[in-house]
């Protein structure tokens, strides 16, 4: 049985299994993880303008879109990190994405019947799969190699979440937003067979993609459930050479770790910026003082954003094998708040690709936040992994706050939101992750 001890975790860790190299096969098999919760969660970007025109919502009312999928990871990411401690890595993972399939199968009679709050429930389904993956997947990969190395293997495993969601715009753009959405006034001037044949197509465009993605969650369930994952269990540290107990021994909780705390509230204000960026994309291209671009055209530019986070983890995972983790995060963070302001403050098409190259700088910001939240906590990963998860629920709350003040003082003021985000993560990257 091979041993291994995480040094950034401070306990030991006994993988099943003596191979020399037992874990490349087992990062590359979670990669596909990686990357289709990340085509799922961009595809929220794509149908939020989509369903704004359909339901004629105002900007407040189709963040409900984003405030039910995020919350459900504040409700459903603790539970997950006791049930994952439970059922093991490989047990989360198959309930994970069963579930995630049940809620894209939702999808079909909520586009079936018009039902705004069918889709919502649908979306908080969706996302507690999504979670469940999540809270098993993340610090599993952290634990699957060197630990000095950890924030450089999330990231690039997380690259390949950030490649689901580059491509995901593309094929959201050409199957949901391919048919032009009719005005409030120009539907009710149709007659009843146009009206049905109208309502649809507009259901098709919904129902044919999220069927084709239940199907796919289904068999990658099927496939982790046939093959071999190594079970690695966090054990009871030893005493070092002074005597004296590792750090995971000094807190009978995951909650008693200030920098687990610090690294939740900035899981919460990272997501909630980038998802407060990702959602008004669309909408903030199509003002005519930007770049006034039909609801299609944008849809092709929202890839530039999700393209920039998928180069940038690729280069970030190179850089934090020379420089410091906290360095790196503390630095893209102040360049993305900067990008922010540029675009508060410009117009055109400065403004526009000034919020496209935010992007780029995002990209190391989720995966190493997160294994530096986490290191140090031992047998206490499962939990603070469940607290971290739950924290993207900032992704649900401010992206509503967002659009409250998008509703009032204009959709480009309203960006003033992630510059504040952007701004505490900088602070955790340079003093808030030490412990």
């Amino acid at each position: 049985m091979a041993k291994l001890t995480n040094a950034s975790t401070t306990s030991t860790y006994l993988p099943d299994g003596g191979d020399k190299n037992p874990y490349l096969g087992s990062l590359t098999i979670l990669t596909s993880l990686f990357f289709i919760w990340g085509f799922i969660t961009c595809l929220n970007d794509i149908l939020i303008p989509h369903l704004k025109a359909v339901f004629t919502l105002n900007y407040t009312q189709a963040m409900l879109v984003q405030f039910c999928f995020f919350t459900a990871y504040f409700i459903v990411s603790v539970p997950s990190g006791y049930l994952v401690e439970k059922i093991g890595y490989k047990g989360g993972i198959i309930s994970g994405l069963s579930i995630a399939g049940i809620g894209c199968l939702l999808f079909y009679p909520a586009a079936s019947e018009h039902s705004y709050p069918l889709f919502l429930a649908a979306f908080f389904v969706l996302a507690s799969g999504i979670t469940l993956l999540q809270v098993a997947a993340n610090p599993y990969v952290t634990i699957l190699g060197k630990p000095e190395t950890a924030s450089s293997r999330l990231t690039m495993t997380q690259a390949f979440n950030s490649l689901g969601t580059t491509i995901a715009p593309y094929f959201g753009t050409l199957f949901i937003l391919s048919s032009a959405v009719k005005s409030a006034e120009e539907i009710n001037l149709l007659n009843i067979n146009d009206l049905s044949n109208y309502q649809a197509a507009q259901a098709a465009a919904v129902q044919n993609p999220y069927l084709f993605l239940a199907a796919l969650l289904f068999f990658i369930a099927v496939l982790f459930a046939l093959i071999k994952l190594p079970d690695i269990k966090a054990i009871d540290p030893e005493p070092d050479h002074t005597g004296k107990l590792s750090l995971t021994r000094q807190h009978d909780s995951a909650w008693g770790y200030k920098h687990l705390v610090l690294g939740a509230i900035a899981i919460f204000v990272y997501v909630g910026g980038e998802v407060c960026i990702g959602s008004f994309l669309i909408n903030f291209m199509g003002e005519p003082g930007i770049a006034g671009l039909a609801e299609k055209d944008a849809g092709n530019y929202v890839t530039f954003y999700w393209g920039g986070a998928m180069v940038g983890r690729f280069i970030g995972a190179a850089v934090m094998q020379k420089i410091q983790p906290g360095k790196v995060l503390a630095f893209n963070a102040l360049t993305a708040a900067a990008l922010v302001l540029t675009t508060i403050m410009a117009g055109g098409s400065v403004a526009m690709w000034a919020i496209l190259a935010v992007g780029l700088f995002n990209s190391i910001m989720f995966p190493t936040i997160f294994s530096l939240a986490v290191s140090g906590l031992g047998k206490h990963t499962g939990q603070g992994s469940g607290i971290l998860c739950a924290a993207i629920v900032g992704g649900a709350i401010l992206p509503v706050i967002q659009g409250f003040f998008a509703d009032r003082i204009g959709i480009q003021t309203a960006f003033f939101i992630p510059v504040l985000c952007y701004l505490f993560v900088a602070f955790y990257g340079w003093r808030g992750h030490r412990y």
